[in-house]
């Protein structure tokens, strides 16, 4: 980078306003004084030479170093675009966990042997009870086994209905599948505060893109 010894370098908006005051650049409605602001809030750099009462010619930066910064901006906004897309699928699929597995459910010969074991056998009923079964989520691979082996072993069924009504960690809460909602509610916390903050990144690219976009046309102006 090089300038004339008559060029002007401006590194702020304050200075901008104070080196051509006919301007009336912080007072005015001038989409281009607003993109400078931003630009130099960013860091920018300018370097410029006076034209009459007109704005001055930009030297620096020139049209090439502007379409440059453009285009890296543009592709981490798109990165970030397409993170929050993934977020957003997540958010929903979370949200419709309960729906899902409630119509998944019945394509499950388990939860069909446990419904009727419901309807026929007060014992296993009444286990059932004791852990809050959480028999409609056979369909998810998670809890899949453990359903699994409380429909068909006793042996298990009495150990985990044993270990719910006596152990310490069930003191407060004797539903053994719980968690299941816990889980549910932290992923869609972590998928909401992602996709707020994927949300910012992107409209805070957008606002610099339009910015270095007015300040390109200024450098055109002088072609």
């Amino acid at each position: 980078m090089f300038f004339f010894m008559s060029d002007r370098i401006i590194s702020s908006f304050t200075a901008f306003c104070g080196a051509f005051p006919h301007l009336k650049a912080g007072q005015s409605g001038d989409p281009k004084a607003a993109a400078l602001a931003k630009y130099f809030k960013e860091g920018g750099v300018i370097s410029v030479k006076a034209n009459g009462s007109d704005w001055p010619t930009l030297v620096y930066p020139p049209r090439q170093r502007l379409e440059t910064q453009i285009g890296s901006l543009a592709s981490l906004k798109e990165r970030f675009e397409k993170e929050k897309t993934v977020w957003e699928k997540k958010l929903i699929e979370e949200k419709l966990y309960h729906f899902r597995n409630n119509v998944y459910k019945f394509s499950e010969p388990v939860y069909w042997k446990h419904l009727f074991k419901i309807l026929t056998n007060f014992e296993y009923k009444h286990d059932a009870g004791e852990v809050s079964l959480p028999a409609h989520l056979i369909a998810d691979k998670r809890w899949k086994p453990m359903i699994k082996m409380f429909v068909d072993n006793i042996e298990y069924r009495k150990q985990l209905v044993e270990t719910v009504q006596q152990g310490i960690v069930y003191k407060d809460d004797k539903r053994v599948g719980r968690y299941a909602n816990d889980l549910r509610d932290f992923r869609i916390d972590v998928s909401a505060k992602k996709i707020t903050e994927l949300t910012k990144k992107v409209q805070a690219l957008d606002e610099q893109i339009n910015s270095l976009n007015q300040i390109m046309g200024w450098a055109k102006a002088k072609e």
